[in-house]
This record gives C-alpha cells, structure tokens and sequence, in this order.
C-alpha cells in the first residue's frame, strides 16, 4: 500500500499567512447622525457634450436633537450655488448650512441646494476604489463598443459626487430624481417612473422617477442613454432589462431568469419581493453588478451571445444581486463594518439558487468554488474577522472574507440550526427589521427570537475571529470499530459538527461527532473494515483537511464516492499516475463519470489518441479544454493539425484559446494565430491567448 497525503480543497502551504496589521488603520465606528432624512428631491439638467450638471436637491429632514441649527452634508464634486435664503459654507467633502433658527427635536424642516459641475472626472482612487470605476457620476462618450451614456455608481460613497446628502447607510429615506437629458435619451432610476415630458424646441426629454419607500444613499442610481427596453411579461411585478440597442437580441439569454429567481426567493425567505419593479440596466468598464434599489447596474459584459453560454453563464451573478434587494436594500448593513450582512447573504442565496436551478452536484461545486476562493486569500493575502472595525476605506471590507468565506458560514449555520429554524429566523429577522439598518448583533438576536438558540460561539469563531480549522484525521479499524482521530493544527481551537461517511461493502452510514479539542478521537461502530471514509460528508465545513489515504482507498473513493470526493480523489491520484491502475481509473473517470467536473480534473498528460478523443466529443467545454491543455503539454509537432481542426469547429471561446495558446508553444500557423489575435470573445479570452501565442 503507497501512503499518500490527500489536502482538500487547497492543500495551504503555511498555517499563519500574513496577517493584516489591524492597529495600522484606523478604527471605525458607526457614524453617529443629528438628524433623520425623510426625502431626498434631486432635479438634474445633464449636458453630455460638457461633462456637466445643473443640480437642485431639496431635502426634508427631522432633527434627532432640540436646538438643531446647522445641517452638514456630504458633497464632493460639485460646487454649491445657493441654499435658499441661508448662508453656508462648502469645504473639501462638506456643505455646512446654517438655517435660520434652531429646531426642536423630531421637527420636520426641508432645505433646497443649487449646485452645478462642469466637466466632470472623478479619479476613484482618491476614494478608495480601483481605477476605472465609474464612482459618483460618469459621462461616457460612445465607443464601438457601446453608445454615448451618463450613469451613477453610488457604491460605496458616490452618492455625494452627484448630490448633497447624509452619505452613510444607517439612514434611510425615500427619494425622488427629476432627470433632464437630450429627447433621444432614456432615463431609468429607483422607484416607479411617474410621467416624462418633453421639450421639442430644446430637444429635450425630463423623466420623474419616485421610489416611495426608504433606502441608503449608496443605493441610489440612475442611468441616461439611448437604451432598448426588453420586457419581461409573464406576471405581475414588471421586470426589465435595458441593454444597448445592439444587445438587445442577446438580453433574454443573460437575463431571462429574473423572475423565476425572484419568485425562488419569495418562498425561499418567506417575505415578498419588497419593491415596486425591477429593472437591470447595462453599463460598460464595469464588471459584475452594483445592487441598487430595484434598478441594479450590472456590467455589458454579462450579455453574451449563445456560443458563450456554456463558459460564461449570468444566471449566478443575477440571482446575487437579485438576492441583494432582500440582503442589502431591504434590510441593510448599519456600518461598513458589518458589510457582511449584505454580502455574505446574496452570496449564500446565488448558491441556494444556483443549487435549485442546477442540482445537488453544481450546487456542491458552487460552494466549492467560495470555499477555495476564501482560502486563496487566506493563504496568499491575509486571514482577518468577517466583522472587523479596522480599515481605511470602505471598499476595504470587500473581499473573499466579505463575500465566500460570509456565504459558506451561512451554509453552515443553517446545517447547525437545522432546516425550519434556520428558514423561520431568517424570515423574522427580514420582517422585524424591514426597511431598516442592522449588525450583526440583530442577526444573532433574530436567531434566538425564532429558534431559541444561543449561537455566540458561533459567531465569535467564525465571525468575529480570523482564521478556519486546519485539520489532520485519519482512522484506524479493529474488531468492528473504526477509531478516528483528529487533530486541530490552528492556534485557536474550533467547536463544530462535523459529518463522516463511513462505507462498507454493506453500505453507508453518517455519523455525526463534534469537534471541540486540540486532539480526539471517535469510536464509531462499523461491522466491517471502511471501504472508504469521507471527512465532512456534507460538504460544509470550511478547513483545511490532511486525510491520509491508500492508493487503494482513493481508487474506491474515484468510483463511488460523491462529487467532491470523487474530484478530490482525480486531483490525489494524478501525481501517482504511472501506476498502470491509477492511469486506467483516470482514464475511466476522465471518459465515463458523469459529473464533467470529475472527468475534467481526471485529465491528466496521457496518449495522444485517448486526449484528442476527450478534446473533440466530451459533451463539457470544461472537459474539451482541459483536454486541449493537457494535449499541449506533449509538445508534439504533430498535434498542430488536430489543434488547427478544434480552433474551427469547437463551439466554445475558451476551447477555441486553449487550441491556440497549444499552438503558440508549438510555433507556426501564424496566419491562424492572426486571425485568433482579430477575434471578439468574452473577456477578450481569444485574442488574448493568441497575443500570447504570437509574442512566443
């Protein structure tokens, strides 16, 4: 028997990566306010050709203290023109009002603000976010790409660069945008469009959007440009989706399951969609999707034609930021802070869909996925708290923390809580705190008002402590028991659940045993001796795992386990691949399983013939690529035909750029490699590959 050493999910070489150095940045809190806003009345007049705006912001407020007589706004941008009859002052991110008496407490009082800003260009890196993002507003002259356009990011603090406001999420108020842009424009916004108007001699068109129900200043948006409006008409809520013109034949494909995942999560939550409509509208240099109240900015690049639906389908990053209306707009994060409460929840909710829509197979490699993209970061940046109070900007919150490390612990705690209660703390928590703003701590008292549990030590290693379990198990069997042994090799130790499969040859039983101490073990009944043994049989837990192994285990484990194992076991087995009985079990995986994701880590650099065979029928553009890499580690002169043959009849970009990137390692074939360099694909991923085959 050849002992090998099988690391789920990463394999992390070191145990304490680099830490953030927490006290280097400051500490935050959050924000305390004087008074509440009510409603926020925005009027714009948008040149494009000048890069500009004309402003008029009237807001009404009540004071949260007696003798309130000066009102401090966010402003950044723009300059301040007048403020009624009342004197003020603006500064570097600031307008100072001074109004013209003092107010009592819960006094309700409304202000007007001109302001105008002419050519307009926000470096967003003053700000904390990366360059080329669209903070505040931006004026985007046409390319070929896309038409001439104006659009908002408000995420996370862009709401000041178009309009003076209380910039921080723990205030809510309703709003109202009054948008003036040139007759060929459409305007979309937040809320219900109450009418538009046009000017004929100007040349002019004003749209009134009203969003009547309160939220956060970051959620606010609107987009003006020359939009088609794809409608989707099977039911009651109106659903839109406004692409550029030419996109819009391709729009149904990227977005045709909006409602399907909104009605999913109305009975997956428990409360109905909270909004009037939902729009998704297309913005260019933008990837992914910025949440706004029923109008989500999502990035061009997510409408893509059919050729690119199998390796880059959008129904994932629709449901999250659909997900984000409930997590984020209806119930929304007090603080930066607890950025987590907003983005952890729309992760773990795409999974939930994703696993619905797919099945329990892609649903284990969706969560898969956010495991090891957390523990990538883990590794190769720094480990810190989910919750953590320490950070320059608040962009900084937003990370593999934030998003998958947050998402795989709700997928836990819902296995901790059990299916009802954690489906009935879930629904209270929205209903109790609808409209409003929460941390953590409401979460947890949620939890314990639903289902009666006290969860804190949960939260506090999970939530409020950095790192995750580094485990090393393994087992031994002896007279119809199975001792199992597990140690913990983090500095602070874990309490948890954790699910183990045991098979024999009469079959499988699940054990549950709970994890608390540095070293333990577990006497578990178990008739004969385990044909295979699966460490954390749910598939949950987020660790990192040394589980020593036969080759005759992991052969077993290839055949008949489930799909994570059976991945595991393709990715365990490769390095021992001249064994004439690991090669054949790969080459069977690779071939007949029937999950692609385990025939596609079961490829491995084997005999031209069995490679090209996977290259050109497997049924996955996963599996056809990951043929075409292995292929092209052979370097074989006499591949350059066959890759030729797959760079023109595969179906899939990223098989097509596999193809060339083989190519380009064997020289030759320039004028293919030319043609390759001119080719539109999504991401650019087949010109790119053939830039790099070229520059070779």
């Amino acid at each position: 028997m050849t002992a090998v050493r099988l690391i789920l999910l990463l394999g992390l070489a070191s145990l304490l990566p680099a830490q953030i150095d927490r006290n280097a940045r400051p500490r935050r809190a959050e924000r305390s306010r004087e008074y509440d806003v009510l409603h926020y009345r925005i009027k714009l007049k948008l040149n494009d050709a000048a890069r500009a705006l004309e402003g008029e912001t009237r807001i009404t407020l009540r004071p949260l203290r007696d003798g309130f007589d000066t009102l401090v706004l966010d402003a950044e941008t723009f300059r301040v023109t007048s403020v009624e009859q009342l004197r003020f002052e603006q500064t570097p991110g600031k307008l100072t009002i001074h109004l013209n008496r003092p107010y009592r407490f819960d006094e309700e009082l409304s202000v007007t603000i001109s302001y105008r800003a002419e050519n307009v260009a926000i470096d967003p890196t003053r700000h904390g976010m990366p360059k080329g993002y669209g903070l505040g507003i931006s004026f985007k002259p046409e390319t070929p790409s896309h038409p001439q356009l104006i659009h908002t990011l408000s995420f996370p603090e862009g709401a000041r660069h178009w309009f003076p406001c209380y910039d921080h999420p723990n205030d809510k108020a309703t709003s109202e945008l009054i948008a003036t842009v040139e007759a060929r424009y459409q305007v979309i916004s937040n809320g219900v469009l109450q009418g538009v108007t046009e000017d004929r001699a100007k040349g002019e068109k004003t749209f009134h959007w009203l969003q009547n129900q309160p939220h956060s200043t970051y959620l606010f948006a609107f987009a003006a440009g020359p939009y088609a409006q794809v409608t989707d008409k099977k039911g009651p809520l109106p659903i839109s989706y406004w692409v550029f013109p030419n996109a819009a034949p391709d729009a149904e494909r990227s977005f045709g399951k909006t409602r399907e995942i909104i009605e999913f999560f109305n009975r997956e939550l428990g409360y109905a969609y909270p909004w009037p409509k939902y729009d998704q509208i297309a913005i260019p240099d933008f990837g992914g999707g910025a949440e706004s109240t029923n109008a989500t900015v999502i990035g061009s690049k997510t409408i893509h034609d059919a050729r690119a639906d199998q390796d880059f389908p959008s129904h994932a990053l629709v449901a999250h930021e659909a997900a984000h209306q409930w997590w984020g707009n209806l119930v929304t994060m007090r603080d930066w802070s607890h950025t987590w409460l907003n983005e952890s929840f729309a992760t773990y909710y795409e999974y939930v869909y994703m696993k619905h829509l797919l099945g329990r197979d892609e649903g284990a490699l969706h969560l898969l996925g956010k495991k090891r993209a957390y523990l990538t970061e883990a590794r190769e940046k720094y480990m810190r708290p989910v919750v953590l109070d320490r950070w320059n900007w608040p962009n900084d919150n937003f990370d593999r923390h934030t998003y998958q490390k947050g998402g795989v612990v709700l997928a836990m705690l819902r296995s901790l809580l059990g299916e009802e209660p954690f489906r009935r703390s879930i629904t209270h928590y929205l209903k109790k705190h609808a409209f409003g703003s929460v941390d953590t701590h409401d979460f947890q008292i949620a939890i314990r008002e639903a289902s009666g549990q006290v969860l804190d030590w949960f939260f506090d290693q999970w939530i409020f402590r950095a790192g995750h379990p580094v485990l090393e198990a393994g087992y031994t069997w002896e007279s119809g028991v199975m001792k199992l042994s597990v140690r913990q090799k983090q500095p602070d130790l874990f309490t948890m659940p954790v699910s183990i499969g045991v098979t024999t040859g009469g079959g499988k039983r699940v054990h549950k045993v709970w994890v608390r101490q540095r070293d333990e073990s577990f006497d578990l009944p178990c008739p004969e001796k385990p044909l295979l043994v699966h460490f954390d049989e749910e598939e949950l837990l987020l660790m990192e795992l040394t589980f020593r192994k036969s080759t005759e285990e992991l052969l077993y484990q290839l055949a008949h386990d489930n799909v994570i194992g059976r991945m595991d076991a393709a990715a365990a087995l490769k390095p021992l691949a001249n064994d004439p009985r690991v090669s054949a079990a790969l080459r069977q995986a690779a071939a007949d399983d029937p999950f692609w994701a385990v025939r596609r880590d079961a490829i491995f650099p084997t005999d031209a013939g069995f490679l090209r065979l996977r290259a050109s029928q497997d049924r996955s553009s996963a599996v056809r690529t990951a043929a075409l890499a292995a292929l092209g580690q052979l370097h074989d002169a006499s591949l350059a035909a066959f890759f030729e043959e797959r760079f023109r009849a595969d179906d899939s970009y990223r098989a097509q750029a596999e193809a060339v990137r083989a190519l380009g390692r064997l020289g030759g074939r320039m004028q293919l490699l030319r043609e390759a360099a001119a080719m539109k694909s999504p991401d650019d991923i087949v010109a790119a590959a053939a830039r790099e085959a070229l520059a070779r």
